[in-house]
């Protein structure tokens, strides 16, 4: 009861005292084992598992160089942002706006969802729908063709899904 009162008097209502440790949680408090390495001009994604590199994708990426602008530049954000969401895209869709209409598979088996929120970006905004994803086209690998995204072999893409947890970092750079 006297802690009751101390509550009361101190914060001036009824609150709990204690607050759930899963209320304070936060992606830097996850330690994922792996971490994952963009580097754009080189078209090549690398995952390391601390310090030891493990494994080197080849990617495609925005279809202009430079750090992300603007909604609709095509170009691949720069920044350190962490996974969100690992989706299953196999039945996915995009118009490319290139009069072929939507191309099924145009994302690949897998999609990983990128926070790359203002906090996080190189360019101090925060952008929506950016993440690694497989491909209708594998012959795209290796080149600037993309929206925005990072792009992978299908096969990579389900390799590296298999290898990664929610709030994985992502480091892009040019």
């Amino acid at each position: 009861m006297l802690l009751l009162f101390l509550a009361i008097i101190l914060l001036g209502e009824i609150r709990p005292i204690l607050t759930p440790a899963w209320r304070f949680a936060t992606p830097a408090q996850k330690k994922p084992t792996r971490h994952i390495v963009i580097k754009k001009s080189e078209f090549k994604l690398y995952l390391y598992r601390g310090e030891t590199l493990e494994k080197v994708y080849p990617i495609a990426v925005g279809k202009y160089a430079g750090d992300k602008q603007f909604v609709g530049d095509m170009r691949t954000p720069e920044g350190e942002f962490y996974i969100v969401q690992i989706q299953n895209s196999q039945k996915w869709t995009h118009d490319f706006k290139d009069g072929k209409g939507e191309i099924a598979g145009a994302y690949g088996p897998w999609f990983l969802r990128l926070y790359t929120g203002a906090d996080r970006t190189k360019s101090g905004k925060a952008w929506k729908g950016i993440g690694i994803h497989g491909t209708h086209d594998e012959s795209s690998i290796g080149t600037q063709i993309t929206e925005g995204c990072i792009r992978m072999k299908n096969a990579d893409i389900a390799e590296l899904k298999s290898l990664v947890e929610l709030y994985t970092p992502v480091k892009i750079v040019e």
